[in-house]
Formats: C-alpha cells, structure tokens, sequence
C-alpha cells in the first residue's frame, strides 16, 4: 500500500488517541494536523512558477507580524526541566500559559 492510500486509511481519532496516550496529555491542534495529512494537504504539488516565487525566510504581506521581545527570566529548576522536557516549542508554550492566564485574570483581552 502506497503512502497516499495509508494516509487516506487512518483513522484520526485513533491515532491522535494513542499519540496523546504516550505523550501522557492532550496536544492542542494533533487532530487537525492529522486531517490535514489524511486530506493530502502536505502532499501539494508546487508548480516551477510558485517555486521560483518563494523567497527565503518567512513569507510577508499575508501573515500577520508578531513583535515578541526577548526577556531574561529566572525560574526554578525543576520548573524549567519540566517545561523543556515537552519538547520543540516550549517557549511558545510558555507564552500561551501565559496568555492564558492573563486573560482569565482579565489582565488581557480575550482573542477571537
């Protein structure tokens, strides 16, 4: 069985279930991901044209620019092993926690 015919077979629900299982808690977006992949999304063909019209690094005009600001922060040892031991993206995670709980203090406001 090709991949294509693999990725079209699987079942979301299950997969994201045993990904969650050995991650040990939910991962906000897995679902979506893996439909996204079932639906081939990733597997787009890109012309010569659109290829040649990329340009290096992060594309403009239609994604929206984020100002992050670097900071120097002390946090406990056990807490920063925690949050590295989740892996690739655990600084933006942090900023999401965060977020969060700023916005459930009522300190931001809520987006969308």
């Amino acid at each position: 069985m090709n991949t294509l015919k693999k990725l079209k077979a699987m079942d979301v629900s299950k997969i994201a279930a045993a990904i969650e299982a050995d991650a040990g808690q939910a991962l906000p977006g897995l679902r979506e991901s893996l439909a996204e992949a079932k639906s081939g999304a990733a597997l787009q063909v890109h012309t010569p044209a659109e290829i040649v019209a990329r340009r290096r690094g992060r594309p403009t005009g239609s994604v929206a620019l984020v100002v992050k600001e670097p900071v120097k922060m002390r946090l406990d040892a056990d807490v920063l092993t925690a949050l590295r031991a989740s892996g690739d993206g655990w600084q933006t995670r942090v900023n999401e926690m965060l977020r969060a709980s700023l916005t459930l203090a009522g300190r931001l406001p809520s987006k969308g």
